[in-house]
């Protein structure tokens, strides 16, 4: 669960108070209202000025560490993300805490490659990679050390029909609490629940559709 607790971001962000604990949440908004602000709260990127914001418990701004540990941050561009030259190197990254010897290292790398569709992509490089293969391998080195939380900063903006297709229906199945910022309101309509950020402030939140609606109305 989720709570914001009178969370300030100077110019950014006004006192919010919040709890989430829906499986899926969707955030919308027109750019620069805030929704990134929002989000990138919860796992530390961003300090309150003033209040707090809890996940499960812990602060996120105390307890930055043991957060992060459990919420997954996946951005827009994957670029953002993907740091060794191939698919493989890239997941063994994100598994060095939780698997120190190199061979059991890369055999969970695979485990999490092939529950994906992508083993047959473990000795690409990134760089030879479509987008939509980028957005899907990014979001396989954030979800292969089982976060509890996952953040989807507009995951699908950068990529065609298809691919955000195949992106939002693999955001939609996973286990994990999904935290989706975007701009695709059919998207956002899948949610349990819905956000809509204007100027800081939470302007709806409530019934997906009634939220889309909304913003559509004032947008």
């Amino acid at each position: 669960m989720i709570e914001f607790d009178q969370a300030v971001v100077a110019n950014r962000l006004h006192s919010t108070s919040l709890t989430l604990s829906e499986q899926r949440i969707g955030v919308i908004g027109l750019n620069g209202s805030g929704k990134s602000t929002l989000v990138r709260l919860i796992n530390g990127l961003i300090e309150p000025d003033e209040g707090r914001v809890l996940v499960n418990g812990l602060d996120a701004q105390r307890q930055g560490r043991q957060v992060r540990k459990s919420v997954g941050f996946l951005f827009t561009d994957p670029g953002a993300q993907l740091v060794m030259p191939t698919v493989i190197e890239d997941i063994s990254l994100s598994l060095r805490n939780t698997h120190t010897k190199r061979n059991e290292r890369r055999a969970a790398a695979l485990g999490t490659l092939d529950r994906f569709g992508l083993k047959d992509l473990a000795e690409r490089s990134v760089y030879q990679l479509s987008g939509g293969q980028r957005q899907l391998v990014a979001l396989a080195s954030v979800l292969a050390t089982a976060p509890q939380v996952l953040i989807a900063d507009e995951p699908t903006t950068l990529l065609d029909l298809k691919n955000s297709r195949l992106v939002g229906d693999l955001l939609f199945s996973l286990d994990q609490q999904l935290i989706l910022v975007t701009h695709d309101l059919e998207l956002a309509a899948r949610c349990d629940r819905v956000l809509v950020v204007s100027d800081g402030r939470i302007d709806f939140d409530g019934d997906p559709q009634l939220a889309v609606d909304h913003y559509r109305a004032s947008a």
